[in-house]
């Protein structure tokens, strides 16, 4: 993960969590505002209903006719019962002629007991308007909106000045590696020269066997930072590639280093088995599994290596029974080590996550403390060469 992933991941956590805090304070705000909402509402009705019997006081029982009050968004009327209007704009029936403001579904009204039926023989004055509290819910969605956004780019803002030292600090790491592995490569040739020369010449023995060991994972050590240097600018041809064969090859090549810790490496693999990948990265895939499990296996212990058929697909699987994974989910952080006693940069397993994402290779980790780990790789079916 770069340091601008770090940052958003961070920043949309924190702003979700704030997110998750205010819901309570939201709720109660909505309902504030649906109350003021309905206090609003139920004055405008008033209103209304005040104009039109300002208008009905100011009629002359001499004039020809009487022009009854209309409004745009509001319908009103005057009734006798219930089921009974003297004049009436509302197209609706009136459920509840009690006095007062009422909210049914999607209207609301406001009606006024007329005493002594003084205008027009009316015992009741109706006003009703269309109503809903979809207002208020937008204005709380939007205010919601508006503080997740506004937090969220506070949060990055403060995340990514706040990480600036940490992001000079793993510059200086990466240009310190950069640097470094150039140094790395010629002295290991000719450590590895040498020793094989020495064998020819003179039977090998428990110390040229440690050198050999020692001399590849470093080995090993240099391919990942090479890759690491050059990956973002080499293009890597993928290719038909024998899995079968090539699994069997890093097994032999990691054998002398097993042997050190008196670890037996156990085999069942599935013949002939053909990935569409690229060479380079299949060997980093493999190697770093088979080196992490000698490294945290036991002494005398024994790691398991299977590739079989799983469903439609093939599974891989390394299986350690050594020390066990802490913490699965930093396991593929970049300079994360779970044991800094064991030795290694942390950068394996970043870059094995980089080519599992490339490819889509599903990974799945079982792991226990002080009893071992076992890591299942899936490959999908886009990348098989049956």
């Amino acid at each position: 993960m770069n340091d601008n992933q770090y940052g958003l991941k961070n920043a949309y956590i924190f702003t979700v969590l704030v997110g998750t805090i205010l819901i309570a304070p939201l709720y109660f705000y909505t309902i504030h505002m649906k109350s003021i909402y309905d206090i609003e509402n139920e004055l405008n009705l008033k209103q209304k209903a005040y104009q039109i019997i300002s208008k009905i006081e100011q009629y002359d029982m001499e004039d020809e006719y009487f022009e009854y009050p209309r409004f745009e968004s509001y319908k009103s009327g005057l009734y006798l019962n219930q089921s009974t209007p003297i004049f009436t704009l509302i197209t609706k029936s009136i459920p509840n002629l009690s006095d007062g403001y009422h909210i049914e579904e999607d209207i609301s009204y406001l009606v006024i007991r007329i005493k002594n039926a003084k205008y027009f023989n009316a015992n009741y004055l109706v006003v009703q308007n269309d109503f809903s509290y979809i207002s208020v819910y937008r204005n709380s969605l939007f205010l919601l909106i508006s503080i997740f956004i506004l937090k969220f780019l506070l949060s990055f803002i403060f995340l990514d000045r706040f990480a600036k030292p940490f992001k000079a600090v793993n510059k200086k790491l990466d240009n310190f590696i950069k640097d470094s592995i150039h140094e790395i490569n010629t002295p290991l040739s000719i450590i590895n020269v040498n020793v094989d020369m020495y064998n020819r010449k003179f039977e090998a023995n428990k110390y040229t066997n440690r050198i050999k060991a020692a001399t590849k994972v470093l080995s090993n050590i240099y391919n990942d930072m090479d890759y690491l240097i050059k990956h973002d600018r080499v293009d890597y041809q993928i290719e038909k590639i024998n899995l079968s064969e090539a699994l069997e090859e890093r097994i032999d090549y990691f054998t002398e280093i097993a042997l050190l810790k008196d670890i037996n490496i156990n085999v069942d693999i599935k013949n002939d088995v053909k990935l569409i990948i690229n060479a380079k990265q299949l060997q980093i895939l493999i190697d770093n599994n088979i080196s992490n499990a000698i490294k945290y296996s036991y002494p005398n212990s024994t790691i398991n290596i299977n590739l079989k058929i799983k469903n439609s697909g093939y599974l891989l699987e390394f299986i350690d029974y050594g020390i066990g994974i802490k913490d699965t989910d930093k396991l593929f952080t970049r300079y994360y080590r779970e044991e800094s006693t064991t030795g290694g940069f942390g950068i394996g397993l970043n870059i094995v996550k980089s080519i599992l994402d490339q490819y889509n290779i599903t990974l799945n980790i079982k792991s226990e403390l002080k009893k071992g780990s076992t890591f299942s790789y899936i490959f999908p079916e886009e990348i098989l060469s049956l």
